[in-house]
């Protein structure tokens, strides 16, 4: 794209005290011919690139001038166009509308010759991080807690288990990670660094007093790991199920395999095909297999069993006519 390729040129120039054409030509793998043109083309653009002759001369920039902006190749162009139209979460943490706001200030630093270029990549790559019929974790308090991992303070919050047991604890909050489409709070407390989801956080307040980040905590490192070990402890549920092939391809979509779905290969008499299912707990195998509906059959536990059959007894009972 020559967009790209005069911006490298205008680089060179501005990283070398004198090149000539022939080692322009070189380094950009084209002809002196085509050097020359580009030159004249970066001093319409108000470039003020000059040319001296002789055994010394070359190409140059006017001494002490400076693009504004570090030129981008096209792939980068594509980055920036492509991410100007995914916020996504950011709107939780109210930076959406900042998000923009340096895009755009980026965008208009731009050398005034990769303005089209730019918005040529804007035309041809969008991004919606948005899902179809998802609903997301509602987060009410990540405004706060983005602002006191910023300036070290202390949090008092109030937060929900599993069971929507609630209870209160003094954190001091590292860093906010978001993971698919959930956000979880990394804090210190009294017991180590803890990791809280973001929509059980149910109140937050925060304190006058500031904390002290531990120098050698590493955010990155410190999720992978933690991620790791959430992976090997966490409860497992496994329901063993015989699935039409609409109810499979169902399943698939709400629990794909890396979710604790195994698929094995043989059908049955029927065309049903035995399914194991790692749902963690029984309550959410429960509501999940209800929103499958039908075409599914559970073969153990038979503790499910017995409580999807009370169930569908229970609700023929109360539309029965």
């Amino acid at each position: 794209m020559r967009a790209d390729r005069l911006v490298s040129l205008m680089m060179l120039l501005q990283s070398r005290p004198k090149l000539t054409a022939g080692d322009l030509a070189r380094e950009l793998q084209v002809s002196e011919r085509t050097i020359h043109r580009d030159l004249d083309s970066l001093s319409s653009s108000g470039v003020p690139v000059y040319a001296t002759r002789g055994a010394s001369g070359g190409v140059a920039l006017v001494e002490g001038w400076k693009t504004q902006l570090t030129g981008l190749n096209r792939a980068e162009l594509q980055a920036l166009a492509a991410i100007g139209g995914a916020p996504g979460r950011l709107g939780d943490l109210g930076l959406s509308g900042p998000l923009r706001s340096g895009l755009v200030k980026l965008a208009a630093a731009l050398p005034a010759l990769q303005q089209p270029a730019l918005e040529y990549a804007r035309q041809r790559l969008h991004v919606d991080a948005s899902g179809w019929f998802t609903q997301k974790d509602e987060v009410p308090h990540l405004e706060l807690l983005r602002e006191a991992a910023w300036q070290n303070q202390r949090v008092s919050l109030t937060y929900r288990d599993f069971d929507g047991k609630r209870s209160r604890r003094v954190v001091e909050p590292y860093a906010l990670v978001l993971k698919a489409d959930r956000w979880y709070l990394v804090a210190g407390t009294e017991a180590g660094t803890r990791v809280y989801r973001g929509s059980r956080i149910a109140g937050a307040k925060v304190r006058a007093e500031t904390f002290e980040r531990p120098e050698r905590f590493d955010l990155p490192a410190f999720w992978r790991e933690w991620c790791s070990k959430f992976l090997e402890k966490r409860a497992r549920y496994e329901v063993t199920l015989r699935l039409t092939p609409e109810a499979e391809a169902t399943l698939r979509r709400m629990r794909p395999p890396a979710e604790g779905v195994r698929f094995d290969e043989g059908r049955e008499e029927g065309g049903r095909k035995t399914v194991v299912v790692d749902f963690e707990r029984e309550s959410i195998a429960l509501g999940q297999l209800c929103e499958v509906m039908r075409g599914f059959e559970v073969v153990a536990p038979e503790s499910l069993r017995a409580r999807l059959i009370a169930l569908a007894s229970e609700v023929l009972q109360t539309h029965r006519f």
